[in-house]
């Protein structure tokens, strides 16, 4: 780093999580700042970093910081710490996916079964047994090893590299080989790979909203030391944190933590935690309690609503298959024999749909393939069910309700021209949308105000392809349609993509001077001239509220401006003020930042925001047509929520606000629960929001007994992703701790992506029930069967049996599945979004499904059998014909049946009676319960 350190006189900056997205902390904001020398080494607190100048971190580290650590003590650290990794960010193992299939009450249920078959010597119907229970646990578990690939797939996406300084050079290395006391280098566009301390660093400024929740970057100070081991991790602007991004500038800084002790390993070892502890201190008592919560994870009574549903009724047919053992025990007088004992497992087998967690889950896989195709990747099978059973949606706002990039919205000249972009689908294309103006362009200060866009500016915007051309001839050329790529500032980017749609990409002059932009002056000044001169041309940009007393205009221009700027503010905009002048001087004047930046003429103002995704306003509106309330939950200020809010319909257009309809974290912080659920419903739009109010959020939803989706992408989002019944992690911009912490990840972060996933759950959810009536049914009615052949015995007192073992197992696996199957995958109702959510309390089996079952299953248990077919005629078969029964006219069908009640054919016309059988819809009485079954 050859360029000198600058040094703010104002010390540290205090990045103020509560400020406004207009502007930063001030000076009267900062924390106390104290000198390096009089602080001891605070050994009792591993992460306490800030508190010491960058030179003892080093000399603690046992480093060099400027030319880090030799190769050899780097390999030695690696080998002694490990690699620089967060524990349990990569999924699950094969082993732990093979023991959730194991692991559920439904399979215990047949795993029960068989070996109780294989004890009385039934090897045939012990073999299907364990046949099944093999073909539902390869099958669960391919689906969620796939599943569980695909999610470490993004993991590897997402693992940074980053330029590491050893033994005074500089190589690119994999972030998880970085170990304690490492030099790194970072630079614009960079992701931190680990905990850092900033030892030199010009105009940097990171992104850490993976942490904080805060939207604006915070600027950073490597020069400053603080007093207070506790302050907060966003105050703490001397470090640079793991997984943060560099917004602006570049630095160097020495690796104080990696892995599981950075700021997001130990937020990610909190979630790995189990979530509710034993009370007391009784260890006989936690003991017991751990016990308790195997067993219940065991048995399935955790997780889903699906997975509790199915794992309670699989213990409710053991319980009832042992039952109806004891019946038929009961009815021979508890003469047991081998007879007696297969009889008794015939009541058993007939109970338990031993196809049901086979269709379960290839309905479930074709589900989550559908998914793949509408960008979400379900990590938890049984999450796609629930999540059609939502009725409420926690989102996040920036990149998912919106598209995560500024753009320009609005200008203002001083001229008193207003211009409004609109309809922009990709903020990085010049070529996208529209800019209408209030009036005509001509004699206005449109070129001074673009030329001030473009070079006081350090963003770059391309197409993809090649850089930008810089002649004039090239505009048409750079503007064609392509993929647009951007790095730097969002709001410099907007503002750039902004002078590019009328042409402007740089300037003729050469830069004399640059005063980057600093929070405690909220300005950015660059000094251009063509180096014969001495005049030179000052652009400027910054926070309206301090240019505005340097500007060298009246006090009824400076008004008309505060006006503006106010209107803009009120639409949810980030106002930024432009202005330039013309400045004489020699070389030590343009670095004199106080001279160049006073008596500026005023250009024009820009309204940026952060436009909604075109299809957002149509996905909310299908929530609410589904009976899904969609709350906002975000961390930016609260008005542009609320213009946010409005866009895209979550806060009704037209009509007036219900009380705490739109709030703030501090308003909501403040109200006790009890408080909170006396309100009629709940916020829609909550600004500034934490994660601790998002985790409230959830709770109080809880609470009101509603089943709630929460969105997140950061850090900071995990405890609420694990709070909600179905959390959903962002793929592109999230952090692999919250995807981990997920039931579903979207791979395009679009809200739209949520609804295609609630379509799909309710489909599945509805499937469910058709295959459930279908394969119960046939259970109940093999139940009903057996429990009448219990009084009819044979002449030796043998108990007759209407279906043995095998012909059961063929009626509910070989018969039935398919069937199941096929009502498993049927399209979605065409009103499955027009209707509002199934209570997912009471679980798949409503009462209308209940009664069903009872009704179907006791009339194919006694309805007679279908007539046997009569036997052949010698009369003269009719001609040919090939319609079936249901196609054949009235008097056509007549005659078919008196030719088949005509005396006996011959032997050798049985192939036409087959046939006229076929025709008529007769069949023969032996496949009577085989059709029972499939019906």
């Amino acid at each position: 780093m050859g360029e000198p350190l600058v040094i703010s006189t104002n010390g540290a900056e205090h990045a103020n999580s509560s400020s406004n997205s207009e502007a930063l902390a001030g000076p009267d904001d900062q924390p106390p700042i104290a000198e390096p020398p009089d602080i001891p080494y605070a050994t009792e607190k591993p992460n306490c970093h800030h508190t010491h100048s960058a030179q003892h971190v080093a000399e603690l580290l046992a480093t060099d910081q400027d030319h880090g650590l030799s190769d050899e003590e780097a390999a030695a650290r690696l080998a002694r710490d490990g690699p620089n990794a967060i524990k349990g960010a990569k999924g699950l193992s094969i082993g732990e996916i093979f023991l959730q299939q194991v692991a559920n009450a439904l399979t215990v249920v047949l795993i029960a079964v068989a070996a109780i078959s294989y004890s009385i010597g039934d090897y045939v119907e012990g073999s299907v047994v364990v046949a099944v229970i093999v073909l539902n646990i390869v099958v669960g578990l391919i689906q969620d090893y796939r599943a569980e690939q695909t999610i470490q797939s993004l993991y590897a996406l997402s693992t940074p590299k980053c330029k590491v300084i050893r033994d005074g050079h500089s190589d690119t290395v994999k972030a998880e080989t970085l170990v304690k006391g490492d030099l790194v280098s970072l630079a614009t566009g960079d992701v931190v790979p680990a905990d850092l301390r900033l030892v030199q660093g010009i105009n940097l400024s990171t992104d850490e909203a993976h942490l904080t929740g805060e939207s604006i970057a915070i600027s950073k100070k490597p020069e400053a030391v603080f007093t207070d081991p506790d302050m907060p991790v966003g105050d703490r602007i001397n470090l640079a944190f793991s997984g943060s991004s560099v917004t602006r500038g570049r630095a160097t800084g020495i690796v104080i933590s990696t892995g599981m002790d950075t700021e997001v390993g130990q937020i990610a070892e909190l979630l790995r935690k189990k979530k509710k502890e034993a009370k007391g201190s009784n260890a006989v008592a936690k003991a017991l309690y751990s016990f308790y919560q195997t067993v219940r994870s065991i048995l399935g009574l955790e997780g889903t609503p699906l997975q509790v549903t199915l794992s309670k009724f699989a213990l409710l047919l053991f319980g009832l298959a042992i039952l109806l053992a004891v019946v038929v025990f009961s009815v021979n007088l508890w003469g047991i024999d081998d007879d007696v004992l297969l009889y008794g497992i015939c009541v058993g087998v007939a109970v338990i749909p031993e196809s049901l967690l086979a269709v379960l889950t290839v309905t479930m896989a074709v589900a989550t393939k559908a998914m793949v195709k509408g960008h979400v990747i379900v990590r938890q099978m049984p999450s796609l069910e629930a999540v059609g059973g939502v009725t409420n949606i926690c989102s996040d706002k920036t990149g998912t309700l919106t598209q995560g990039r500024m753009i320009a919205r609005k200008v203002w000249l001083r001229d008193g021209l207003s211009g409004t972009v609109d309809g922009t689908s990709d903020p990085y294309d010049p070529s996208s949308g529209t800019v209408s103006w209030s009036g005509s362009l001509v004699g206005t200060c449109i070129n001074p105000f673009l030329n001030t866009l473009v070079l006081c500016n350090n963003a770059t915007v391309s197409d993809g392809k090649k850089e930008p051309e810089t002649d004039s001839s090239s505009v048409t050329t750079a503007l064609e349609p392509a993929d647009w790529k951007a790095m730097g500032e969002p709001t410099e980017i907007a503002l750039k993509v902004f002078a590019m749609r009328f042409g402007k990409t740089t300037g003729s002059d050469l830069l004399t001077a640059e005063h980057p932009f600093d929070s405690s002056c909220k300005l950015m000044s660059v000094v251009y001239g063509n180096g014969l001169e001495r005049q030179r041309h000052v652009y400027t940009k910054g926070a309206f509220e301090v240019l505005l007393p340097i500007l060298a205009e009246d006090d009824g221009m400076k008004k008309a401006i505060r006006a503006k700027a106010e209107e803009f503010a009120g639409e949810g905009l980030r106002v930024l003020c432009i202005a330039d002048k013309l400045m004489e001087g020699g070389a030590e004047d343009f670095q004199d930042r106080a001279k160049v930046e006073c008596d500026l003429r005023f250009l024009g103002l820009a309204g940026l925001y952060d436009p909604p995704r075109s299809e957002t306003a149509g996905a909310v509106k299908q929530c609410r047509e589904a009976g899904v309330t969609v709350h906002m939950v975000t961390g930016d200020h609260i008005k542009t929520a609320t213009t946010i809010a409005y866009e895209v319909g979550i806060l009704p257009k037209n009509m007036p606000l219900g009380p705490n309809t739109v709030t703030s974290a501090a308003e909501l912080g403040s109200m006790t629960d009890e408080q909170i659920d006396a309100l009629d419903s709940l916020p829609l739009v909550i600004a500034r929001c934490s994660p601790l109010t998002k985790v409230r959020v959830i709770q109080a939803l809880h609470r009101r007994r509603a089943f709630c989706i929460m969105t997140g992408d950061g850090v900071n989002d995990s405890p609420a992703l694990k709070q909600a019944d179905v959390g959903i992690a962002m793929g592109d911009r999230g952090s692999d701790v919250a995807k981990e912490a997920s039931d579903m990840v979207l791979t395009d972060d679009n809200f739209a992506s949520i609804v295609t996933g609630i379509k799909e759950g309710r489909r599945l959810s509805d499937n469910i029930q058709k295959f459930l009536l279908h394969l119960l049914t046939s259970n109940l009615a093999q139940v009903i069967l057996l429990l009448i052949g219990l009084a009819f015995k044979d002449k030796e007192g043998v108990p007759v049996f209407p279906l043995s073992p095998l012909e059961i197992l063929w009626a509910n696996l070989v018969t039935s599945s398919p069937l199941a199957l096929g009502l498993g995958l049927e399209e979605a109702q065409p009103d499955i979004l027009q209707r509002p959510p199934r209570s997912l309390h009471s679980g798949v089996f409503t009462l209308d499904l209940v009664r069903d079952q009872l009704m179907y299953g006791t009339f194919m248990a006694t309805a007679p059998p279908a007539p046997a077919p009569a036997p052949a005629t010698d009369a003269p078969a009719p001609a040919a014909a090939t319609k079936c029964l249901r196609d054949e006219p009235a008097t056509a069908r007549r005659q078919l049946e008196e030719a088949r009640r005509a005396p006996a054919h011959k032997a050798d016309d049985d192939k036409w009676c087959s046939e006229l059988d076929g025709r008529l819809g007769y069949i023969p009485s032996a496949g009577v319960g085989l059709l029972n079954s499939a019906l």
